[in-house]
């Protein structure tokens, strides 16, 4: 804290930096004081920036307000890059808590500079750069504490809760009601004991949801038990019987059905399609708001020396500052915008963002049809955005996926090419020396294979042209897919419309690529030409030049350009007066593919009389430069694809990593000139509705974007450098050895020693009799006169008999627990009283259970042979707390009275999901294949699977 300015010091090497408000001398959170602070005012009443200690990040309590800001630390982002600062304020936050937040933010402000965006974030409402910033999950926590200081206790046990966890790539965690009546189908729950974690999952959650969950539950346990605490997971409760009965000891027992899922307030991509801008300024100090434009907007509607209000269609307001505006309006920006948010009646949680003239936030940038830099003289702020100026060496792009990534070539376009033509429903090839010719009636599939790291790769394009059928795109995208099922899934798929061909497409066909305007009939033909044709020819290298058949009229000129007129006796090559040397010279080399060495070439304003007359006389034309599209200004962004009541919802990935792509993904990638869709390797199977997600995305963008944009898709494992250079660092590997959700829990979780001893505490509910507590216990610690305290105990303890299915409201959970634990609690047990419960039957989540590789140990060591998934008879530390143990079974079994066989035929005594333990050693050695040891040390659903094939399920 730099004491001096009453503002914390932020030169640290760490891009993230978490405060919170506190009073100095008090040691309390903000309580009553004015409506209009000053950094004088807060230091005047001992009000301060605490920082948050790192291991807490993420961590927010409901009462306070926080101050978050991220500095880029990477080379690579800090090119320029913003600065993001937020106010977060908890949903139990007085007004005058936010009203410092927002005094701390604007002083923060003027000390970092205008290369700052600030945002105003709500609790539940977060936007996703906020949301960004904590990987692992944001968690609500109830109520607030004595001293930032203490957020996250390592080693504190001594905790009973329920956290609701909700969300996919943007997890959050808020606590609830300990109670059934919390719980639904649609959402994963945490009972966080302290040493013991138990994540329900909702029948109706996904698997990416619940692998999010359980990373959101390591991460608790990580950082607030050191490690220590243990682990479950229900995904079937009636597989998971053992960590159910422990839930039912602490929620009571449940009645009904849990109910259904809650309705999902997605904003999907039409909401946020809705842009309008609008004017501020203030008037006999009335605050006066007009409206200017509506989508799609363009940047010369921004003047440096006004302030202006971007509405999104109630999602989010945007508020941009010019660089000539006045202090005071600058000062205001909040305060204005939640005025207008009031005005129309938004929510008061709707998020806010204010941008700076010159650094304004990707997102911000997006929303307007065009965006350069270089307008105002501005520094570039875009992450990998800055422009090539020079030809590049197209050797380096192998070594150099970012400069593949911004030139968008592969590789430089020598590999092998194979070409398609669809017609009658399937593909016909096409002869090599007309690769470079197609027609705009038609569709081609274009293969083209390369080599990348001493591995095949294939880019397969899907060239559409303006004049194809319905019935041909259909054939096209079916005719891809067979190809893509031959190729086993390594296909990369970009769609390619007519006249929006990527730089490696045209790279391909060495700039020699011409679009005739007919079509190709069913022999393989083109259809009759006309005897005069007028071709346009447009680009100065072989990556960017293209010759496209137009009318052959002489308004279709531009003094610009080049153009080739071809008539029955002579062929004219035009050159504007515009055109450059680099357009010459490709122009001769692509026209040769259209006509022969009769050719004549004429310059602008020097046309012979038959030039005319083969166009029909002479016409006015344009003479304007067409200029390339300023994409300077814009930077990649990353999204999460999903569904909502039949549109799409985007959940972006800011600061965006490799890290964020999961197998179970669909992520939008947005680097405006071309669409990545990046498919997991579990969401393959939603291909075709990826690429429907892709164009409703160009559709609905506020931007009003070309539907023509190039769509790739791209399979996990697959991915071609113009996709990974836009990531700051890629490993091709990171997937090598990538476990899924269902062989962490199996596997993983399933296999630790922490599962099994869960299982063991769970199976030790059953109800004391009197006679078998231990000494001085109580039968209810709320209770003092023990009336109705075994009615109480046996309500929570025995987990099934229930009165009303409600935990009585005069006892706790940690009473009902303590005499058989012998603890006032459940939380503080130790790793003794733990071990002391024995497993009555295998454990539920994989994994072998203590109990039985000490049973094994001891019969392989010849101290007896009694193989029981129970208890050991007369252990007296288990017998205290077993009213009724589970019959056992002294010796082994012969295998047919335990191989295929119903449970009704078993023998009494034998658990019916442990069949296989009641066999001999050399019975099971025999059947098996391997030790009892052996097979019990496998993962869960190994075990079950050997099982089954071998009659023993």
């Amino acid at each position: 804290m730099d004491v001096n300015k009453g503002l914390p010091a932020t030169e640290s090497r760490r891009d993230l930096h978490v405060w919170i408000i506190e009073r100095v001398m008090e040691g309390r959170w903000l309580g009553d004081g004015p409506a209009e602070l000053s950094l004088g005012t807060l230091l005047s009443q001992n009000l301060r920036m605490a920082p948050v200690p790192e291991k807490a990040y993420g961590n927010f309590f409901e009462e306070h307000c926080y101050i978050v800001l991220h500095v880029p630390q990477s080379l690579k982002a800090t090119q320029g890059a913003c600065s993001d600062l937020h106010y977060w304020a908890g949903k139990e936050a007085g007004a005058e808590a936010q009203d410092a937040a927002e005094a701390f933010v604007q002083q923060l402000q003027e000390t970092l500079g205008g290369a700052t965006v600030q945002h105003r974030e709500a609790q539940g409402h977060e936007s996703d750069c906020f949301r960004s910033y904590f990987r692992s999950g944001i968690i609500y926590r109830r109520g607030g504490l004595a001293s930032a200081l203490t957020h996250v206790e390592t080693n504190l046990y001594n905790i009973q809760r329920l956290l609701h966890v909700q969300g996919r790539k943007h997890v959050s965690a808020a606590e609830v009601e300990l109670s059934w009546s919390s719980f639904n189908k649609g959402d994963i729950f945490l009972l966080d004991l302290g040493k013991v974690m138990i994540q329900w999952n909702g029948p109706e959650t996904s698997i990416p949801e619940k692998a999010r969950g359980l990373a959101l539950t390591c991460s608790l346990r990580d950082r607030e038990r050191g490690g220590r605490a243990q682990i479950g997971v229900v995904d079937d409760e009636v597989e998971a019987t053992d960590l159910m009965r422990i839930m039912e000891a602490v929620l009571g027992c449940r009645v009904g059905n849990v109910p259904a899922t809650r309705p999902d307030k997605s904003v999907n991509q039409l909401q946020k399609a809705s842009v309008r801008l609008y004017h501020v300024c203030e008037k006999d100090e009335d605050l006066v708001i007009q409206e200017l434009a509506t989508c799609p907007l363009t940047q010369d509607l921004l003047w440096e020396e006004d302030y202006y209000i971007l509405d999104q269609g109630g999602f989010k307001i945007y508020v941009w500052q010019g660089r000539l505006s006045s202090l005071q309006e600058k000062k205001a920006a909040f305060s204005r915008a939640l005025r207008f948010i009031q005005a129309k009646g938004y929510p008061t949680y709707t998020n806010v963002e204010v941008v700076n003239d010159g650094a304004e936030s990707a997102s911000f940038k997006q929303l307007f049809q065009s965006w350069s830099t270089k307008q105002r003289g501005n520094k570039n702020f875009g992450r990998l955005s800055k422009s090539i100026q020079v030809r590049p060496d197209v050797g380096k792009l192998q070594s150099q996926p970012e400069l593949a990534a911004q030139l968008r070539m592969v590789d430089d376009a020598s590999g092998k090419v194979e070409v398609w033509c669809i017609q009658d429903l399937g593909r016909q090839p096409v002869d090599p020396e007309r690769h470079a010719q197609l027609c705009a009636g038609n569709c081609y599939l274009v293969l083209y294979t390369y080599q990348r790291m001493g591995h095949v790769q294939y880019i397969l394009y899907l060239w559409r042209g303006h004049r194809a059928t319905t019935r041909d795109v259909k054939a096209l995208n079916c005719n891809a897919e067979e190809l893509d099922l031959m190729y086993r899934g390594a296909l990369v798929q970009e769609h390619v419309t007519m006249g929006s061909e990527t730089p490696h497409f045209l790279a391909i066909f060495q700039g020699q690529l011409v679009v005739f305007q007919g079509h190709t009939g069913h022999d393989g033909k083109e259809q009759p030409a006309p005897a005069t044709r007028l071709f346009h020819v447009q680009g100065t290298d072989s990556c960017n030049t293209r010759t496209v058949e137009v009318p052959a009229r002489a308004s279709a000129l531009n003094s610009h350009d080049i153009f080739l007129l071809v008539t029955a006796s002579i062929c004219y090559l035009w050159f504007g007066k515009g055109c450059s040397g680099d357009q010459r010279e490709m122009a001769r080399t692509a026209v040769s593919a259209v006509s022969g060495e009769n050719k004549e070439t004429v310059l602008e304003g020097q046309e012979p009389p038959g030039f005319w007359e083969a166009l029909g006389g002479l016409a006015p034309y344009p003479s304007n430069k067409r200029l390339p599209e300023d994409v300077s200004g814009f930077q990649p962004r990353l999204f999460e694809c999903s569904s909502h009541m039949g549109h799409l919802v985007l959940t972006e990935m800011v600061f965006f990593s490799q890290e964020d792509l999961d197998k179970y993904d669909i992520m939008l990638l947005d680097t405006w000139q071309e669409i990545f869709l990046w498919l997991g390797e579990a969401a393959s199977k939603w291909k075709k509705e990826a690429v429907d997600w892709g164009q409703e995305y160009l559709k609905t963008h506020p931007a009003g974007r070309s539907p023509a944009t190039p769509i790739v898709v791209i399979k996990q494992g697959h991915e071609p450098p113009t996709f990974t250079g836009w990531f700051l660092a890629w490993d091709p590997y990171k997937w090598t050895n990538d476990q899924s959700y269902k062989e962490v829990v199996d596997g993983s979780l399933g296999a630790m020693p922490a599962i099994c001893e869960i299982t063991a505490v769970s199976t030790g509910f059953s109800r004391p009799a009197p006679s078998q507590l231990p000494p001085g216990s109580r039968l209810g610690r709320h209770d003092p006169d023990g009336q109705n305290g075994q009615e109480r105990s046996q309500a929570l303890v025995d987990g099934r008999v229930c009165s009303g299915g409600k935990r009585p409201s005069g006892l706790s959970v940690a009473s009902a627990w303590e005499p058989l634990l012998h603890t006032p609690s459940l939380s503080p047990l130790s790793e003794q009283e733990l071990n002391d419960f024995q497993l009555s039957r295998g454990p539920s989540n994989g994994g072998a259970d203590p109990l039985t590789l000490q049973t094994l140990k001891g019969s392989q060591d010849g101290s007896g042979n009694e193989l029981q998934p129970g208890p050991k008879a007369g252990d007296a530390s288990t017998n205290s707390h077993h009213s009724s143990p589970r019959p056992t079974i002294n010796g082994s079994l012969p295998r047919e009275r335990l191989m295929h066989q119903a449970v009704e035929d078993l023998p009494e005594g034998v658990d019916p999901a442990r069949k296989e333990f009641y066999l001999s050693d050399s019975d099971f050695q025999e059947i098996f294949g391997k030790s009892k040891e052996e097979f019990y040390s496998m993962a869960k659903w190994r075990q079950q699977q050997e099982k089954k094939q071998l009659g023993f399920f």
